[in-house]
């Protein structure tokens, strides 16, 4: 594992590190949202499921942001495109702490969930082209737990400095959930490393060099017919995948602090806990994905989370239900550790920026309305606690069964 950081470039090391940040600092932006829908829910006089859906509309956008900045990224470039991406959800961020009225907030919640669309693809693509094939396993597990890395930024902030936001005062109002979103300004400051460290991808400007362009190298319309298997298989695969790690996220921290009366602080100490799990989790089974294959990977991962109900959402103390969470991130985020190799190899080389995001982005959209269903149902059970275990149950076995009908693709070239 330390041999194969060891033996990078510095180039690469550049691409990657620019690249797990820019997952992790917008996943921070998302989970600062998750962690605050009781107190919005409170300051805009609305219902949790109504909270919720600016999460769905977040989730709902982001093939929007798939296409386009994809798009961008196939036809001038990963890192330029990267940049533009990263700045774009910062200000939305930001624009979030001043949102008068829960439909102002569900109005910008959708435009950053068009920016957070197209981080994925994009970075993806960079990182995995510039990366060498050998480790490709440990690469993609690291590279996906930057989303696991933002949420356990997000948990800091809110047991450490949400608290303290909660008793300070500007004009009369408390400034709580608002000064959190402030914080949505930290990821800009990553443009500026990116413009200065951070090289192009060799695979693309290789491309570019032939001759051979996002728009020239793959016609949409017959490349769609060609690849249709491959991209609807795609997307059913990312509906289940999203659906576990939104549906074993998302509404977590409000099951905490609503059923089980948990403060903030404990809130945000459990979601450490449970985040640390979920790295730990996505670095080992991307790596063991290099000696069992994405395929079976996934598959032990996904089933392996139904023995871990029991402790994560049925039972009553702060410290069972942290050993719980810290148990199901940690193989949640173990199956998502394969997603950026296995997504990258399976995709055509002249849109691979564009292919895979778009995929994993309509898998949201299936599943976007998770939280406000999952809010909703908790709502009429009277117990986020069984809400969550069938959750798992119904969506682990439904991801299961669709990675079976899929192709091994491990150590596949990747070329544009």
């Amino acid at each position: 594992m330390f041999k194969t950081l060891q033996k990078l470039t510095v180039p690469q090391r550049h691409a990657f590190f620019a690249c797990f940040l820019g997952w992790s600092l917008d996943a921070f932006d998302f989970f600062l949202l998750v962690f605050c829908i009781p107190a919005l829910a409170a300051g805009f006089h609305a219902r949790i499921p109504e909270v919720g859906l600016a999460v769905t509309l977040t989730l709902a956008f982001r093939p929007v942001g798939a296409i386009l900045f994809g798009y961008l990224a196939d036809r001038f470039g990963r890192r330029p495109t990267l940049m533009l991406n990263i700045a774009c959800y910062s200000i939305f961020e930001i624009a979030c702490a001043f949102a008068g009225s829960l439909h102002t907030l569900l109005i910008l919640r959708a435009l950053f969930g068009i920016a957070m669309g197209g981080e994925w693809g994009v970075g993806a693509a960079l990182a995995l082209e510039t990366l060498p094939r050998e480790g490709r396993g440990f690469f993609s597990g690291v590279l996906q737990e930057g989303y696991s890395a933002g949420y356990l930024l997000a948990s800091l902030a809110f047991a450490t400095v949400y608290p303290w936001l909660t008793h300070l005062h500007w004009h009369g109002q408390v400034v709580g959930w608002r000064g959190l979103f402030l914080l949505g300004a930290l990821p800009g400051l990553l443009v500026f490393y990116i413009g200065f460290r951070v090289e192009e991808s060799p695979a693309w400007a290789e491309s570019r060099a032939r001759g051979v362009t996002g728009r020239e190298g793959m016609n949409w319309r017959g490349g769609l017919r060609a690849y249709a298997p491959t991209f609807l298989f795609l997307i059913l695969l990312m509906a289940g995948f999203n659906a576990l790690s939104h549906g074993t996220q998302d509404i977590y921290p409000t099951f905490l602090q609503k059923q089980m009366h948990f403060s903030p602080r404990v809130t945000g100490d459990i979601g450490i806990v449970y985040n640390i799990g979920a790295i730990l989790g996505g670095i080992l089974f991307g790596s063991l994905s290099e000696k069992l294959g994405r395929k079976k990977t996934i598959l032990l991962a996904a089933l392996l989370t139904l023995p871990a109900i029991p402790l994560w959402a049925l039972s009553h103390s702060p410290y069972t239900l942290a050993a719980g969470a810290f148990a199901m991130q940690f193989l949640v985020q173990g199956a998502w550790g394969v997603v950026p190799a296995y997504l990258s190899e399976l995709s055509p080389g002249p849109v691979r920026a564009t292919f895979p995001g778009l995929a994993y982005q309509l898998g949201n959209l299936l599943m976007s309305w998770n939280i406000f269903l999952q809010a909703r149902i908790a709502e009429q059970l009277h117990s986020y606690g069984a809400m969550l275990a069938a959750t798992v149950v119904i969506v682990a076995v439904f991801l299961a069964t669709v990675t079976a009908f899929g192709r091994e693709s491990r150590g596949a070239e990747l070329r544009v």
